[in-house]
Order: C-alpha cells, then structure tokens, then sequence
C-alpha cells in the first residue's frame, strides 16, 4: 500500500526500496536529483526524457529539499555499495578493452 506524501510522491515499501518516488512511477526523488543536481538537466528535459510533467519534476525537488539530509545519505549510501561491488567484481571487459 502506498502512503501518499503528497499528490506526486509516493512511498512504499513494495516499489523502489521504500525511497521517495514519483507516484504511478519507479522513478525515486534520488534519480531526479541526481539527473538535476549532478547531470545538469533541466526539470523539461528530465520531465520529457521520462514521460513526466513537469509537476512531478518540481515535487520531487521540493520533496528533497524539504529532506535533504535524508536523501543525500541515501545516494551516499547507493555509491558506497556501489564502490564495493567494483573493488569485488571484476570487470569482464577490462580484459578486453584495448586488447
């Protein structure tokens, strides 16, 4: 069941981990903020890029800095995993790059 934080944000534990998402989407506020914040999109571009409006773009960057800190440790806490699987996994084309 989903808890409705406002009409275009969505939480539940059944979809995307519990993080904050767009409602009716996958898409969590973490996606949007890092599209926005350190891929340098605009709300148009994320909003057409994804099949959003715009309403939804501009909730979730109120969602986030509304909960900041929650958020930027979660992104945090996603690029720690994922620095851990890399020094883990080896790369199956590293071997094969340039080669």
């Amino acid at each position: 069941m989903d808890i409705m934080t406002t009409p275009h944000i969505a939480i539940s534990q059944e979809v995307a981990g519990g993080k904050p998402r767009i409602a009716g989407h996958r898409i969590t506020v973490q996606d949007i903020i890092i599209w926005h914040e350190r891929m340098g999109l605009s709300a148009d571009e994320i909003a057409s890029d994804h099949g959003l409006t715009l309403a939804d773009v501009y909730a979730a960057l109120t969602y986030y800095y509304d909960h900041r800190q929650e958020i930027d440790e979660a992104i945090l806490a996603d690029e720690s995993y994922v620095a851990e699987l890399r020094k883990r996994i080896k790369s199956k084309l590293s071997g094969k790059i340039g080669g």
